[in-house]
């Protein structure tokens, strides 16, 4: 014989009189204001231990810095003896030194102008054109855009709760 699977049901409190709608309203902002004081105080702990590590690392940080560009400025100056032919690695008794290149790179300063210049100068290769959907234009005249396949327009209704809450003013003397 077959069982019939368990549901798991759990009891909401459904209001039934708009009293306990708004009872249930109150409930939610003062389980928020909760969580809210929890979370502050989470973080000013958090805050705490970061501050003290941090402290704790700078001078070891500072300390690194200052031991990594003594061996930079060791290494450059010794470069040619330090390195074996084409070779931009050395092996030291307790690690690696290397130099490398980073890929190529273009940054563009003046965009109007750079495009204008490659323009002129019949460069079009090195200019990219992007097509792609407008989106704004199709909201604004939905209509007549429905039948065209691929483009789908919804919208759907989300139900919230915003709970009232007042915050205590801070005063301040003015001198």
């Amino acid at each position: 014989m077959a069982r019939k699977p368990r549901i798991k049901t759990t009891s909401l409190p459904v209001p039934t009189t708009r009293e306990q709608a708004e009872q249930l309203l109150h409930d939610i902002g003062r389980l928020q204001r909760q969580v809210a004081t929890i979370e502050t105080a989470m973080n000013d702990r958090l805050s705490d231990v970061k501050r003290t590590f941090e402290d704790q690392v700078k001078p070891l940080n500072q300390g690194i810095d200052e031991a990594f560009e003594g061996l930079r400025i060791y290494c450059e100056a010794n470069r040619d003896q330090l390195c074996k032919g084409n070779s931009k690695t050395v092996t030291l008794a307790t690690g690696k030194v290397f130099w490398r290149k980073t890929p190529p790179r273009v940054t563009v300063r003046g965009m109007d102008i750079v495009l204008e210049t490659l323009k002129k100068l019949r460069l079009k290769r090195a200019i990219r054109t992007k097509e792609e959907v407008n989106k704004e234009a199709i909201l604004l005249e939905p209509e007549k855009y429905t039948a065209i396949p691929g483009i789908n327009i919804t919208s759907r209704e989300e139900f919230g709760v915003e709970p009232f809450e007042s915050e205590i003013e801070k005063a301040v003397t003015v001198k």
